[in-house]
């Protein structure tokens, strides 16, 4: 039975696809269309029950993103990052879960890696950075920033309890907006850097990523939260690029090539690319559903992600995300001329799907962690 959030993403979608070149332009998000998509719950798909989430399994979600990333890849990757962001729902304490992540309407973002400084201060923290790369902040209602803990000499020292390394949620009153975002693609995420001055962050209002145990214990909370981001960004490229063939042999019905009788399709080199390209992006997209399918079950019987589980996660999503730039690349090139125009959803394809093969999560050197750990050799999971 298909989730009720895949089918309103296939229902919102092609409207959304109608936008892209206004997203694009706009460089975000039109809010009347974040307005859209938040009464389904995407954007907070792995808040828990109890907290009034959506209740998806893990590779509901991810198709979600995926459906989304379909019709448009600036909407689709900004519903993985949100996503991912409220999986952090189950390790805030109370009431700053329900107060961040309890309302309906609540979309979270921002950068996990600690670029800001924290120095503790009565009832909480007082928190100054700048951060890059916040995918759809200028919609989000809660938006977080990675800290280091900072005695008076501006230098490392954790709190006596042992914060160290804080993930604080700020609201975005707190937050300068500073558009950096001039890019080749997802140009529509609205990925730009945000700054905060002396902001004041109420004690709790924070997790330490991977450091002590989560206050609901779920299966949400047993799961690698960098796996799920990972997975989140190499859905959203999967979309993407089965859109790219999706278009590509759309056009090959009609198109002739320049002093050719014979159309697209009816070219060998188009034929065997089209279905090399299926064929590779659905192989990487079952290789990846499987690993997390798998680790959702142990997750479901009550055992938290093992390291292999993490490590099979990560090289899945690594393997989907840089194979769909391959394929967008690939079809790309079999469309010919009429792709390089920027009327061609191909041409927005195989920019998105290249900048979100750069992302930290999936980027080839991610693959140097997997294969340590294949070898046996020591290696630092903390990131996994």
């Amino acid at each position: 039975m298909t989730h009720r959030l895949l089918t309103a993403a296939r229902e919102l979608g092609p409207a959304m696809s109608a936008r892209s070149a206004e997203i694009e332009a706009l460089g975000t998000l039109p809010m009347d269309l974040v307005d859209e998509i938040r009464p389904t719950g995407a954007f907070r798909m792995y808040v828990p029950a109890d907290l009034g989430g959506p209740e998806v399994t893990a590779v509901e979600s991810l198709e979600v993103c995926e459906e989304f990333a379909y019709h448009d890849g600036s909407v689709g990757w900004c519903v993985a990052i949100a996503a991912t962001t409220s999986l952090l729902a189950s390790w805030l304490p109370d009431p700053h879960a329900g107060d961040l992540f309890g309302d309906p309407g609540s979309i979270g973002g921002g950068f996990v890696m600690p670029r800001g400084r924290a120095v503790p201060t009565d009832g909480g923290l007082r928190v100054s950075g700048r951060w890059e790369f916040g995918s759809g902040t200028k919609h989000c209602t809660a938006i977080g920033g990675g800290c280091i803990v900072v005695g008076a000499d501006s230098q490392p020292e954790p709190r006596a309890d042992g914060l160290a390394a804080p993930f604080v949620f700020m609201d975005p009153d707190d937050i300068t907006f500073i558009e950096t975002w001039d890019v080749a693609g997802l140009a529509g995420t609205g990925s730009v850097d945000f700054e905060a001055t002396d902001v004041f962050v109420p004690e709790g209002r924070w997790v330490q990523i991977g450091a002590g145990r989560p206050v609901r214990d779920n299966a949400w909370s047993r799961f690698s939260f960098y796996g799920l981001l990972a997975c989140g960004v190499a859905s959203a490229a999967v979309g993407i690029a089965r859109r790219s063939i999706n278009e590509l042999v759309e056009l090959s019905g009609a198109k002739k090539p320049q002093g050719s009788t014979r159309t697209l399709a009816e070219r060998a080199t188009t034929q065997a690319g089209v279905a090399e390209a299926e064929a590779r992006l659905a192989a990487a997209w079952g290789l990846m559903l499987g690993a997390v399918d798998g680790t959702w079950q142990s997750a479901l019987a009550g055992q938290p992600s093992t390291v292999d589980q993490k490590r099979r996660i990560r090289l899945a999503a690594t393997h989907a995300a840089q194979t769909s730039a391959d394929v967008a690349e690939t079809i790309f090139r079999v469309a010919g001329a009429a792709a390089v125009y920027r009327t061609s959803p191909i041409q927005r394809c195989f920019r998105d799907t290249a900048v979100a093969a750069q992302h930290a999560m999936v980027a080839p050197r991610t693959l140097e962690t997997a294969g340590r750990l294949r070898l046996g050799l020591p290696t630092d999971t903390t990131t996994l």
